[in-house]
């Protein structure tokens, strides 16, 4: 089953276009992970901490969401033992029935890409299967020859692809929103050429955007321009976008998008001797009875 059908699937069954972000800020961990505080850790050690705390906030959201979205970043800071936790989230989060969107927002030279397509969707002989992501962020800067390696991966491995086209950072404009057309403008159209030979049985492709919920105008223009593509919508929540913000990423039915949360879901206020689960668990179900009021799905 290609990615969009199965990503249309997990938001039926979940009933929400939710997405959680899994960004551990380590100063921001729970203090129930004591060694990501504690200054004589050790890598290995706080990057099993970190570990054991998103493993933790997939088992708290894996009932009411349908996927999350590690940032590789985070993970990478702490070397080799990053990376192997990196693994076992994704491993965790999958076990768990939640598909894995891995924000690596890589992009390179098509042989270079190749390889971050190998790494992150297809693996090669010895990798876990269960260790590898449903989809992917990619960075379009380099061309057309940069993206098709992922293309590739994503036929093969029945995977998906979010390009970078509208990004919800203030500092994005000074790029994309430049040029006649604009930059993101172009990316666009790209995007749904792209798509083309990816298209599943419920009409969408499995190549993706990235579109800020925190330009809503330009949203409405790219939903418009890019029909059939399903969105990732970052911006929401910490960044200062609502639901009324993103209602113009959905495609008729609620289909079409995903909203992400990182540190809203993560690292909400708690109540004075409130647990971080009880917390966190509280903001998901803001989040969803937040978006279902424009969400309109099933």
């Amino acid at each position: 089953m290609s990615y969009s059908d199965r990503l249309h699937d997990a938001i039926a069954a979940k009933g929400t276009p939710a997405l959680v972000g899994l960004d551990p800020f380590l100063d921001r961990i729970p203090e129930d992970f004591a060694a990501v505080h504690a200054p004589d850790s050790s890598l290995a050690e706080r990057a099993e901490a970190m570990g054991d705390f998103l493993c933790a906030v997939v088992d708290v959201v894996a009932d009411r969401v349908p996927a999350v979205k590690p940032q590789s970043a985070f993970f990478e800071v702490l070397g080799a033992s990053g990376v192997a936790q990196w693994e076992r989230v994704v491993k965790h989060a999958r076990a768990a029935g939640l598909l894995v969107v891995g924000d690596v927002k890589r992009g390179d030279i098509g042989s270079t890409a190749a390889a971050y397509a190998e790494a992150f969707l297809t693996g090669t002989r010895g990798t876990d299967p269960d260790t590898l992501c449903d989809a992917v962020t990619v960075n379009p800067l380099l061309g057309h020859d940069s993206i098709t390696p992922f293309l590739d991966a994503c036929e093969r491995a029945k995977a998906g692809i979010y390009v970078l086209v509208r990004t919800s950072n203030p500092g994005g404009s000074q790029f994309q929103t430049k040029g006649e057309p604009t930059l993101t403008d172009q990316i666009a159209d790209a995007v749904v050429t792209w798509g083309e030979g990816l298209i599943g049985s419920g009409g969408l492709s499995s190549v993706g955007a990235v579109v800020g919920a925190t330009h809503p105008d330009e949203l409405a223009a790219l939903r418009e321009r890019m029909p059939r593509t399903p969105l990732l919508l970052p911006g929401y929540g910490a960044q200062g976008a609502g639901a009324a913000e993103v209602a113009a990423g959905f495609l008729e039915g609620g289909r079409g998008a995903l909203v992400n949360s990182s540190r809203g879901i993560l690292y909400p206020p708690r109540e004075d001797g409130e647990d971080w689960r009880t917390a966190t668990s509280r903001a998901v179900d803001r989040m969803r009875a937040d978006l279902g009021a424009v969400w309109g799905g099933a």
